[in-house]
């Protein structure tokens, strides 16, 4: 049983769809994350699920670690072949399968990202909501439970997956979950298997939710003197039932980051950029409504828009604040990291992980889905100054730390990877031992993903 022998049979199998290439397992040996790159032995590329089934026959008989990919932009090494063996690589998997308009509902492969999805659903009328930014496959944000700026109206993949195919570590093939939107029916597999990140079957199939698109869509941004204004402005909006699309908080240091990289010019104090969406008429009342609110807790210098192009700058630069602030300083390395808390201690989680920054010299922004109490922070490093890198891990964790201390969780969307395993205790105490039962059941050998977000050793 080696893992040269099952490289050997899958060559046999899939032609040249198995690569060990240098250059191809260069590819699939590093994502969006800070951590060291790591080579795959070898990377296949199926097309259909039964190959999919046959190649994790054949690994399961070698004891070859085998790690799904989409398209490499996880944050907490999800992707990496930590422990040598195959990278699955999923984008030959890549069709809309069917669309149903009456149902609003699409089965697709997982190797399809959610911006081809959209084009797709152009005519039909309908979207797919879950955004986390980057332009990811569909089975990789179903394995690590993606969510993003529209999660506070439309929930975040564990409530847009309806049904999912699998292939579990035997190579047997499971359905979970159907068309119908409800069921009361056995386990909840589908649950299980969304968020599992790749550790639990490898998802060789999806049936997502669609969306009507709304006829009215407007933007906003508000600035304010500090974070505790802003978040009072979200809790009270939230609490009037006005339904925000997005809400998302960002710092003074991401604003001048934005404004640098964007060519913006948004006032260099604590923002909060909000959409709304429903008819021309709900959505400039709803936006009025925000205006009054934020007015109440300091919010100033309130604009908003109905124009397309302007909505898309806004958000593109939101979407890509971590990249603006890596702009600002030529060479440096940054830890994109991320936090959730009940939204009544947001203000005090941002408020203290600012001051940690900055009492630690370190650079970096924060921003949030502040709707649902999930922030993010980018920190940066001077790679060629090793200290610096032990200092921005440091925060990070301190913030890990503070967001349990406070009744939340250690990630609230980049999941757990091999970055964040050792909070896994902390936050889930005696349950990390059930999980791990789950995991030996359903992958005795632990060739699904080995090494990420549980340590059996």
């Amino acid at each position: 049983m080696t893992i040269q022998t099952a490289i050997e049979q899958l060559r046999t199998l899939l032609g040249e769809r198995l690569s060990t290439a240098d250059s191809v397992r260069d590819l699939h040996g590093r994502d969006e994350s800070w951590h060291p790159d790591v080579l795959p032995d070898a990377v296949a590329f199926p097309e259909t699920t039964q190959e999919v089934s046959e190649i994790v026959k054949i690994c399961a008989a070698q004891g070859c670690p085998i790690v799904a990919w989409g398209i490499g932009s996880s944050l907490e090494g999800h992707a990496l072949a930590t422990q040598g063996g195959l990278s699955l690589d999923m984008t030959r998997m890549d069709r809309v399968l069917e669309v149903h308009v009456e149902d609003m509902d699409a089965v697709v492969q997982p190797g399809l990202t959610r911006e081809a999805l959209n084009e797709h659903l152009r005519a039909t009328g309908l979207f797919f909501s879950v955004d986390p930014g980057a332009n990811a496959t569909l089975g990789g944000m179903a394995a690590t439970r993606a969510s993003g700026t529209n999660a506070v109206r439309y929930g975040t993949m564990r409530d847009n997956v309806l049904a999912l195919e699998a292939v579990m570590a035997d190579g047997r093939i499971v359905r979970a979950g159907s068309r119908a939107r409800k069921s009361s029916t056995g386990y909840d597999l589908k649950g299980l298997l969304v968020g599992s990140e790749g550790t639990l079957g490898i998802i060789t199939e999806l049936t997502v939710k669609l969306w009507g698109t709304p006829e009215g869509i407007s933007a906003a941004t508000c600035a304010f003197a500090d974070p505790e204004g802003a978040v009072a402005a979200v809790i009270q909006t939230i609490q009037m039932g006005v339904p925000m699309a997005r809400i998302e908080y960002v710092d003074a240091w991401s604003i001048a980051a934005v404004n640098a990289w964007a060519k913006m010019s948004l006032p260099e104090t604590p923002h909060l950029f909000v959409e709304f969406h429903g008819t021309p008429e709900g959505v400039k009342e709803q936006a009025e409504i925000f205006g009054e609110i934020a007015a109440e807790h300091g919010g100033g210098d309130f604009k908003w828009t109905t124009n397309a192009e302007e909505r898309a700058k806004l958000w593109h630069a939101r979407h890509n604040f971590f990249y603006a602030g890596r702009a600002q300083r030529p060479g440096w390395k940054g830890i994109s990291t991320d936090v959730c808390v009940p939204i009544s201690r947001l203000a005090e989680a941002v408020t203290e992980a600012r001051r940690d920054m900055e009492s630690s010299g370190v650079a970096g922004g924060i921003i949030g889905h502040v709707g649902d109490g999930n922030f993010h922070a980018g920190l940066f490093f001077r790679p060629e100054h090793p200290g610096e890198l032990e200092t921005v891990k440091a925060v990070a964790g301190r913030m890990a730390e503070t967001a349990l201390r406070l009744g939340g969780t250690v990630s609230g969307e980049h999941g757990i990877g091999v970055g964040k395993k050792r909070f896994m205790d902390a936050e889930h105490g005696e349950a990390v031992s059930v999980m791990a039962q789950i995991k030996r059941a359903l992958d005795p050998q632990g060739i699904l993903n080995p090494g990420k977000m549980l340590d059996l050793n």
